[in-house]
């Protein structure tokens, strides 16, 4: 029984890592910072953006803190508000994994915020990150609020 438990932990972190990968692959790092907020059971991650295009990219953290976090998102949405280059807004969805305190959950985030791009490398963004946890305890978490600060490449 213990050791299923096991097989079903390693099994899912597999294919979250496979399905990150895959979507990862022959992008490039466009932005890179840190996320203050609710981020997967922690409270600051690292936290960086792979931009494949205008309309769309890959949102990213990985947390530390009680325990280990990680989410990869993508903001199928990514649209400027109005005019106004710099201010955009996204939506986007992904798989979230946390594993610490005896516990490990695998589920689904949503995200919808704001982005601002400075003049100078540097942007700002502020979001909402709902998640519905599948694995290990099925729980819908709607308290992911956090606010981006990142290096611009």
């Amino acid at each position: 029984m213990l050791k299923q438990y096991y097989m079903k932990k390693i099994i899912a972190i597999l294919t979250f890592i496979v399905i990150s990968a895959v979507g990862a692959q022959a992008q490039f790092v466009s932005e890179l910072g840190i996320r203050f907020g609710e981020v997967s059971g922690n409270n600051v991650a690292i936290d960086g953006l792979l931009n494949p295009g205008n309309v769309k990219r890959i949102h990213a953290n990985v947390s530390f803190g009680d325990g280990f976090g990680a989410d990869a998102l993508w903001d199928f949405l990514y649209d400027r508000v109005g005019t106004e280059e710099a201010l955009r807004w996204y939506v986007g969805a992904g798989p979230s994994l946390y594993a610490g305190n005896n516990l490990f959950l695998l589920g689904v985030s949503g995200e919808v915020g704001l982005s601002y791009q400075f003049n100078f490398p540097m942007s700002l963004s502020a979001d909402w990150r709902p998640t519905f946890w599948l694995v290990e305890e099925t729980e819908f978490s709607g308290d992911g609020f956090g606010l981006n600060v990142r290096f611009v490449f």
